[in-house]
């Protein structure tokens, strides 16, 4: 029987430490019976050693050199398009570098992928570093991440750290929108299958560990001065307001899309204000 080709795909930026632990990680879940698994990771731009002590402790990783200017998004963009020009892939993992994956991950994805026929995009569920609480994965409809509870769970959207992706719904929806910098493409991209009829499903076991970012951004931080906040506001990793509008009334409609465009800056501008609200 022929082996079937999984690529897992990472976009990475100064988080040296980090990105040997994952793929230190990842390298322990293989090989995988009855699976190639190649990797590509695009370095963007990285100055503090991170794609030499990968070429050198993993030179099987296919590094694609950036400038820096990629962030998250189009990082991925990056390595999948390269990823999908190389081989004929049945699958695509998307993987965070900031995500230590436990020894189930791949054996919990591809037996969530068999059972969705492979037509599913599956997701998995990560926790905090202390085991206190699920912090990225699936997203419900109103935005929840669900709690893993041993059988698949149906989810509208997702968070970008563990998914797997089969050629079936490649297929249909191609690649990342290189609209996106940072972090709305794993949004958009989970909106999209959705829109199209393409079944999203968080795995029903925790699959990794990654601590979640501070609830209150420095963007809308009433203890950040204005300043540095307006910098931060329109930043590809804050909340630059152009992509978020993109991504609402691409989903959501063109009037939520104007309503948020406008309390983004009253949310920059009088952060303490909004916090207040009623």
């Amino acid at each position: 029987m022929t082996d079937k080709h999984l690529a897992v795909l990472l976009t990475v930026f100064n988080r040296k430490d980090k990105t040997i632990s994952c793929l230190n990680r990842l390298y322990k879940l293989l090989p995988l019976d009855g699976y190639q698994v190649d990797v590509y990771l695009t370095d963007d731009g990285c100055t503090d050693g991170t794609p030499e002590a990968v070429a050198e402790q993993f030179p099987q990783v296919n590094i694609i050199h950036a400038k820096g200017d990629l962030f998250w998004n189009r990082g991925m963009w990056t390595a999948w398009d390269t990823a999908a020009k190389t081989k004929d892939y049945d699958f695509y993992l998307w993987l965070n570098d900031d995500t230590f994956v436990y020894d189930n991950m791949l054996k919990v994805l591809i037996e969530a992928a068999l059972e969705t026929k492979e037509k599913a995009i599956v997701v998995g569920a990560t926790e905090s570093t202390d085991h206190s609480k699920i912090t990225y994965g699936g997203r419900l409809k109103e935005g929840k991440v669900p709690t893993p509870n041993g059988r698949l769970i149906k989810v509208n959207h997702f968070n970008g750290n563990i998914v797997l992706i089969p050629q079936a719904a490649y297929s249909v929806l191609g690649n990342l929108d290189p609209y996106f910098t940072h972090s709305k493409g794993d949004f958009d991209y989970g909106l999209r299958a959705k829109k199209v009829g393409i079944d999203i499903y968080q795995a029903g076991e925790v699959l990794g560990e990654c601590d979640a970012h501070p609830t209150l951004d420095k963007w809308c931080n009433p203890d950040v001065p204005l300043a540095q906040r307006w910098k931060m506001l329109n930043r590809p990793n804050g909340m630059p307001p152009k992509e978020t509008f993109h991504l609402e009334k691409r989903h959501v409609g063109l009037v939520t899309a104007c309503l948020h465009y406008v309390t983004i800056y009253v949310r920059c501008l009088c952060p303490k204000l909004w916090n207040n609200r009623k």
